[in-house]
C-alpha cells in the first residue's frame, strides 16, 4: 500500500495495487495504466484532486475511489481509453463533507469501452458532472449512478453521454437511481444524451422515489427496527460499487464499512 501525500505520476503495469490519498494540498495526480491492471484509492482527505488518466490500447484496467473523508473535496478528472480497451472508473462517497466531482472521459480509438459507476450515500451536499463521450466507431460508454440520500442530504447529478459525428455503431446508455426514506430529500438528476450520428444505439433511465412503506413493514414485522431496515435496504442499493474489486478480502472490508457507516447515519 501507497499513501500520497504529494502530487505525482502513477504508472500502473499489471496486479493490483491499494493507495491512500492523505493531504491538505492540491493534488495532482497522472495515471497511466497498460495491461490488466486495478488500483484502489482511498481518500481521507486532500484540498482538491485533478487526476488525468491514459488506458493504453488492448488494455483492461478499473480504478476504484473510496471517499470518506470528512471535509469539502472538489476533483476534477479525465480519461483518455485507446482501441480494444475496457476501462471501468468505480466511485464509492461515503464522507460527511460535501463533494463536487468532475468526470471527463474520452473513447478515442475503435472498441473502446468504458463504465462509470457510483454509489453514493448522500448527507450532505453532493454535486456530480459525469460525460463520456464515444469519439470513434463501435466504442461502447455506460454511465450508472446509484444514491441514498439521507436527512441532510442534497443530490444533484448532470450525466451526459456524447456520440460525435462519424462514430458508426458506438454506444452510449445511462442509469440513475436515487432513494430516499423520507419527505422532503432533495435529488436531481439530469440524464443527457447528446448524438451527432444517425448508426447508433443510445438510452438513459432515470428513477427517483422514496422506499416503499409496505416493504419497510414487511421487514419490522419480521423483528427488525426502522434503523436496521434502513441500512439493510441501503447496503443492498448500494454495495454493486464493490463488486468492481476483484481483491475478494478488500471487497469484503469495504462492504462491511458500507454497512457500518450507514448505520451510524
Amino acid at each position: 500500500m501507497r499513501t500520497v501525500h504529494v502530487s505525482e505520476d502513477i504508472r500502473l503495469n499489471g496486479g493490483f495495487e491499494e493507495f491512500v490519498i492523505e493531504s491538505d494540498r492540491d493534488l495532482d495526480l497522472s495515471i497511466s495504466a497498460e495491461g490488466e491492471c486495478q488500483a484502489f484509492f482511498r481518500i481521507l482527505s486532500a484540498k482538491s484532486l485533478r487526476i488525468r488518466g491514459h488506458v493504453s490500447a488492448l488494455s483492461d484496467v478499473s480504478l476504484v475511489f473510496w471517499n470518506e473523508g470528512r471535509q469539502t473535496l472538489r476533483t476534477d478528472e479525465s480519461y483518455e481509453v485507446n482501441g480494444n480497451a475496457r476501462f471501468v472508473s468505480a466511485y464509492g462517497e461515503c464522507s460527511g463533507g460535501m463533494t463536487d466531482r468532475s468526470v471527463y472521459v474520452a473513447l478515442r480509438e475503435k472498441n473502446a469501452q468504458a463504465e462509470v459507476l457510483t454509489a453514493s450515500l448522500i448527507n450532505e451536499v453532493k454535486n456530480y458532472r459525469i460525460q463520456v463521450v464515444n469519439f470513434a466507431p463501435k466504442t461502447y460508454g455506460e454511465i450508472r449512478n446509484f444514491a441514498v440520500v439521507l436527512e441532510k442530504g442534497k443530490l444533484m447529478i448532470d450525466a451526459i453521454g456524447k456520440i460525435v459525428k462519424n462514430a458508426k455503431g458506438a454506444k452510449s446508455h445511462q442509469t440513475s437511481r436515487s432513494m430516499s426514506f423520507a419527505k422532503g430529500q432533495s435529488a436531481t438528476i439530469l440524464p443527457e444524451l447528446l448524438i451527432d450520428e444517425n448508426d447508433v444505439e443510445a438510452s438513459h433511465a432515470m428513477s427517483i422515489g422514496r422506499v416503499d412503506d409496505e416493504q419497510l413493514y414487511y421487514l419490522m414485522s419480521r423483528g427488525l427496527t426502522m434503523k436496521q431496515c434502513t441500512a439493510l435496504i441501503s447496503a443492498g442499493y448500494l454495495l454493486p460499487v464493490t463488486e468492481v474489486i476483484r481483491n475478494e478480502e478488500l471487497r469484503t472490508t469495504l462492504a462491511q464499512e458500507l454497512e457500518r457507516k450507514i448505520e451510524s447515519l
